[in-house]
């Protein structure tokens, strides 16, 4: 932590003491660290270890907290200090003890985001996933939007510099030249949390106590709902509580590999190159 920020928390926090630092992650560039305090507060912040002039993702991460807690103000952290260099943010006490209805509890809160519609695909602005930014100009079309700013981007951005196995990257072109064939050409424009997975859930002795790491835009639903079931972090009972809410379309199963396989390429970009053996399960499901 460079001595400008350690300037501007001390300003934050004025006369209360720090007493206890730890790192909670150090990825992409960013670090994010629980800070408490003497009057047994303590709150989340983030900050670069190294500047990224390209795309400032905790910008945007702040950005999109303050846009989604306008709408849940008490499912995000809500943002107590931002600026360029720095987010300050709360707290959110959990343990990650889950009741038996948790999926039942997910869903519903999740059909509850899902549920704010939009006229077209996209957001307000550019929004981060790992660090990497989310092109999300507006888009009618959702085809072009999943192809050229999701799939597409993904798939190019890992191939810049270190290549795919030819014949994944054969059958992903494949894939993409024929989009239209695949995926829903008219779904639902809904609000999307961005980065839904397991550990961006938070859960407190059976509690749905928070959501973090957001980013934000405006597709179609189930492309999120892809990604909880594909780290089978839910099933049946998600899927059908939520169609209660918001009924998922009879031929979900059918492309779902492919909704799963933007996710797995993100995986196969910011985590490990291993992920690309899911890709190639994935693919041979989409194909066969």
């Amino acid at each position: 932590m460079n001595h400008l920020i350690i300037k501007e928390i001390n300003n934050f926090i004025g006369s209360k003491n720090i007493i206890k630092r730890k790192i909670l992650s150090n990825s992409f560039g960013i670090i994010c660290e629980r800070i408490s305090l003497d009057n047994l507060t303590s709150f989340v912040v983030k900050y670069y270890n190294k500047n990224n002039y390209y795309f400032n993702a905790i910008k945007s991460e702040g950005d999109t907290l303050n846009y989604i807690n306008k709408k849940f103000p008490n499912l995000f952290p809500s943002v107590k200090l931002l600026n360029k260099e720095l987010l300050v943010m709360d707290d959110i006490e959990h343990n990650n003890v889950k009741n038996i209805d948790y999926q039942k509890i997910l869903a519903e809160k999740v059909a509850k985001i899902h549920s704010i519609n939009h006229q077209e695909f996209g957001f307000f602005f550019d929004t981060q996933i790992g660090g990497l930014k989310q092109p999300c100009g507006f888009n009618d079309n959702w085809i072009s939007f999943f192809c050229d700013k999701r799939l597409g981007m993904i798939f190019e951005e890992i191939n810049k510099n270190n290549l795919m196995p030819s014949n994944i990257n054969r059958d992903i072109e494949k894939l993409l030249n024929n989009i239209e064939n695949f995926i829903p050409k008219n779904p639902n424009i809904s609000l999307l949390h961005g980065d839904l997975w397991e550990g961006n859930i938070l859960f407190n002795n059976g509690d749905l106590v928070g959501l973090i790491d957001p980013g934000l835009y405006f597709g179609h639903n189930e492309l999120e709902i892809s990604y909880l079931t594909w780290f089978n972090y839910v099933d049946s009972q998600f899927l059908d509580h939520y169609s209660n809410i918001i009924t998922i379309d009879r031929n979900y199963f059918s492309y779902e590999p492919i909704y799963q396989l933007y996710f797995c390429l993100l995986n196969v970009h910011l985590w490990s190159r291993e992920y690309i053996k899911n890709a190639k399960e994935l693919l041979k499901n989409i194909f066969n």
